[in-house]
């Protein structure tokens, strides 16, 4: 059944941290409908149905493909430290209380990673394409990432070639949000932007997302989830969750803040999407080191992941790339910054790699550009040749029509199917 020893299997784990990681697992469920409420919100309403049925069908198609092979190619017993050998299609037995719930709390992140694509390429893709994707990130990109980073960590140990080198990524900054970042840049680079984003003789067109309050629901539901991704990663309900916990919602905070005061200095108005991804991108930096940071570190992770995030976001509209919801700046962007962040503020006791501060940094650089090969590089190629042969992209009158009607053939109260 299980590829570990006996002694890891028949471990006790008190009950007390059983519950937490079981809520805690619930709760980074519940971001599903975060990204769900937030990518609706924040894109036209003739794609709504389209949003809502993709963040469902990704969620089911991603927990089915981590449970075949995602679940054992990231945490089965590994060859080298590069890929899982077995552990797939795992059985779930009621006297292994531990594995079982173990493999619950991961599949929420598996399905996390998956998601976040679902808002960058919003309103312009095929829905058999998006498929096609949310299934290579959950059963090869994701988990052998995870697999390099995270080998290990149900039974306390460090078996991943990174892992064992002292890379350190608390909660998923760069193993489950820059995965869906990098994809989602790669995706965006062959995909284009939406007709009409970038006019050829104007300024870019922002394109108003059309229930702007479902939208900040979303993101309240995502913050909300977010303490169960973050306080459910130490495992067990120690001391420890509450230091996690504090500086979750403090990086939030101070992310939203910051990026709200920079707005009134950019703009000069304060803008909802500056609040909604700042408080995002504060909660993606401190992802890596919430329970090794006191709160001065975390509020500064906080404050500079919102400002990395609105830098990330000129960057992309300069160069003419659309992201619908700010995935990219968000989780991509905040996530690098968010992973290097561990070496710089990071207590060196606490993380206990034995490297010096300059040692984990590079460590955590060396992540950074193991993950941008694998999630970036490598499903550029894969989605340039698969686009070849069949296109990705919707037609232009289908575009124009909305996806509610194209990819899905659904009425709404103004348009019905042809």
């Amino acid at each position: 059944m299980y590829g570990w020893s006996i002694a890891q299997v028949i471990q006790i784990v008190p009950e007390a941290d059983l519950l937490w990681v079981i809520v805690a697992a619930a709760l980074v469920f519940l971001m599903q409908a975060g990204f769900l409420a937030l990518e609706a919100g924040l894109t036209r309403s003739k794609n709504a149905i389209n949003v809502a049925i993709k963040n469902m069908a990704d969620f089911g198609m991603s927990t089915v493909l981590f449970w075949l092979v995602g679940f054992g190619i990231m945490f089965g017993p590994s060859l080298g430290g590069v890929i899982g050998s077995g552990e797939f299609a795992v059985s779930f037995d009621e006297s292994l209380a531990w594995p079982t719930v173990f493999f619950t709390f991961q599949v929420m992140f598996a399905g996390t990673a998956v998601t976040i694509l679902s808002g960058a390429v919003a309103e312009r893709m095929k829905f058999g394409a998006y498929l096609f994707l949310a299934m290579l990130v959950a059963g090869v990109t994701y988990p052998i990432f995870g697999h390099w980073a995270w080998n290990g960590l149900n039974v306390g140990e460090s078996l991943g070639w990174l892992g064992q080198r002292g890379f350190y990524d608390f909660a998923g900054s760069t193993v489950v949000h820059s995965v869906g970042g990098w994809t989602s840049l790669a995706v965006l680079l062959v995909v284009g932007p939406r007709i009409g984003r970038f006019p050829k003789d104007g300024p870019p067109r922002k394109i108003t997302g059309s229930n702007v309050p479902l939208a900040t629901m979303g993101a309240l539901l995502l913050w909300i989830g977010w303490l169960g991704f973050n306080g459910g990663s130490t495992l067990s309900m120690g001391p420890s969750v509450g230091r996690v916990i504090a500086n979750t919602v403090l990086a939030g905070s101070v992310g939203l803040v910051v990026t709200m005061l920079a707005g009134r200095l950019i703009r000069g108005r304060s803008e909802i999407d500056h609040v909604i991804n700042g408080t995002l991108a504060g909660l993606v930096a401190i992802t890596a080191s919430a329970n090794v940071v006191d709160s001065a570190a975390g509020a500064a992770i906080g404050a500079i992941g919102g400002l990395v995030m609105l830098g990330a976001a000129e960057l992309l509209e300069r160069f003419k790339i659309d992201d619908a919801v700010g995935a990219v700046p968000v989780h991509l962007a905040a996530g690098i910054w968010g992973t290097l962040a561990v070496g710089i503020f990071g207590d060196l006791d606490i993380l206990g790699t034995g490297l010096t501060r300059s040692q984990q940094i590079g460590v955590q650089a060396l992540g950074i550009f193991a993950c941008f090969l694998v999630a970036f590089v490598a499903t550029y190629i894969i989605v340039v040749l698969a686009n070849k042969v069949v296109r990705f992209r919707v037609p232009a009158e289908a575009e124009h029509v909305g996806l509610n009607v194209f990819n899905d053939t659904a009425t709404t109260e103004i348009l019905a199917p042809k």
